[in-house]
Parts: C-alpha cells; structure tokens; sequence
C-alpha cells in the first residue's frame, strides 16, 4: 500500500512554528487529538521522535530541526505556487488556446489579434486554424469559433456574427468571358475553383436551394485548392467560379473585385459562434476574449 508522502506535514509544520499542539490544532482547524495523531503517525513511519514533549513545553529534535530546515523553504515555495493561482482568477494571464475556421482567418481573427495582444499582454494567443470538427477538452482547447450548426449543444455558444450568406462569385474578367450562369445546373458548364477542407480531405459540397428544396450540384474545374485565401484570391485574379461566404469577400464584393450570382439559389446558414464547455467560462483570459470579440464586431456593424 502506498501512503501520501504528505501525509502529517502540515500538521508537523504548524507544531513546528508555534511549538504548541493546541495552537497548531487551531491554526489548521481541526482538534488537538487530530493534530497529535497526525504526528505520532509520521514519527513511526519515519522511524525517528520529531518533537520532545512535556506538559510544559515543545521543542523539535535535532531530527525534527533537520526535517523542518528542509520543509520550511519548501513549504514556502508550495504557498507561493498557490498565491500565483489567485492571477489566473483575478485577471487574464496564461495561454488562451483557441480553434477557428479558416473562413474566419483573415476578416475576423486577423483584426483581433492585434487588439487582444495590445489589451492583454499576459495572455499568449494559442491559435489553430482548423474546419474540421473537434473535441475542445480531450484536445486542450480553451474555445473554438464554428458556424453554430455544428457546434454540440452541450457547449456554451456566443454569437460573433450574424447568419452568414453565401455566394458563386467571379471576377468582372471572368463573366465578360464565360458569361453568368442563371440557374445552378449551368455551373456544369463554367470553370470552378474547388475547395478542399484540410483534415478531412473532403471537397466542399456546394449547395443550393429551389422551392425549399435542398440540392448539390457536382461541379469541376481546373484547380483544387485547402486554402480560402488562395481561393479567393484565384476567384479575383480570374480563375473561375467560387462559392465563399459573403463575411469573407466583403472588401471584394465592395470594390467590384468579384461579383456574385446565382443569389435567390443559396442558402444562408448559421452565423459563426465562440463555444467553449460551461465549466471554463469564468476564466478571466476567456471572458477578456468574449468581450473584446464582441465589442468589435458590434462596432463593425454599426451597432
């Protein structure tokens, strides 16, 4: 049977330093008799008398001097480690470890990178780009960003954005080109830039709706790629068709970059969210992050 190394330390500790049992008992708030017993306990597991004791007074052996000189220093360390936790519930400090989609790189975590690290300079942003779906807790992840559908209904969910819409967008070259398509069975017929997501290897399906009918169409094109930034960038340089959220070509759509199609025929989905398991939400480097988030995107929409 394994016994606690710890076990009548502290008691040990506290009768050390006021070299009274009743004191100790006291400090520590349990009986006198606890206290004793605690000791007695850990002088015959250590073979060795700790404490010469008479009705009138305590006083350490020279064994029990030799065992407090080693403890004391760390004990000390051991109340020091303990007081540096009250930092990590007062105010944000630590590393905030956060999984986000792609699609929310550049136009929403880019930006707040910046802001975050300015406000909270005690906090090291631990950030994974990934699409793909993942457990927060078994993989270290204080939250993640996902489109709302896909987050698990036993996490916490914040609304960073409102529900996304979806385009086909090309480039003003492009359609002088090839023309637009009116309806989703055209695309058949034009240049696609497919996406494929990065851990599962899948191709993105694009998706429509007629008559709130759900529906896919099997496009192909010249070229595949697992970036958004890349493919988007190709949309604009010419490349073919792409089907983006428009939270993501915003500038794009603005300027006349890009121009989107096939509008009446794409279906919006949820909004992106950060989630994260109830039990984490008082961290003070996680709400510092919700806070900071949301401000700015509020202050975005002109809210």
């Amino acid at each position: 049977m394994n016994l606690d190394p710890f076990n009548g330390l502290t008691e040990f500790l506290a009768v050390a330093e006021l070299k009274n049992f009743t004191q100790a008992a006291a400090r520590l708030g349990v009986t006198p008799t606890a206290v004793s017993h605690a000791v007695k306990t850990l002088e015959k597991r250590t073979g060795v008398v700790l404490f010469q004791r008479t009705t009138r007074r305590v006083a350490l052996t020279e064994a029990g001097m030799t065992l407090y000189s080693r403890l004391r220093p760390a004990a000390g360390e051991i109340d020091d480690a303990l007081a540096a936790l009250s930092g990590y519930r007062d105010r944000p400090m630590g590393t905030l470890r956060l999984t986000v989609p792609r699609l929310s790189g550049k136009l929403l975590i880019e930006p707040l990178i910046p802001r975050f690290r300015e406000a909270f300079p005690d906090v090291v942003l631990d950030i994974s780009l990934d699409d793909a779906a993942v457990d927060l807790v078994t993989q270290g992840f204080d939250a993640g960003i996902r489109l709302g559908e896909s987050i698990d209904k036993d996490m916490v969910a914040v609304r960073l954005t409102p529900d996304l819409k979806w385009s086909v967008v090309g480039s003003p070259d492009y359609f002088a080109k090839a023309g637009k398509p009116t309806t989703p069975e055209e695309l058949t017929a034009h240049e696609t830039i497919g996406y494929r997501f990065l851990t599962s290897g899948m191709a993105h399906r694009w998706e429509f709706e007629r008559a709130g009918r759900e529906f896919t169409v099997g496009v192909q094109g010249g070229l595949i790629v697992n970036d958004r930034n890349l493919m988007i960038a190709a949309a604009r340089a010419g490349q073919g068709l792409a089907y983006v959220s428009d939270f993501e070509v915003m500038e794009d759509l603005a300027s006349g970059a890009l121009e989107p199609v096939l509008q009446s025929f794409v279906p919006p989905s949820s909004g992106l969210y950060l989630y994260f398991p109830a039990r984490t939400q008082s961290q003070p480097k996680l709400r510092a992050f919700i806070d900071l988030a949301t401000a700015w995107i509020a202050e975005k929409r002109g809210l």
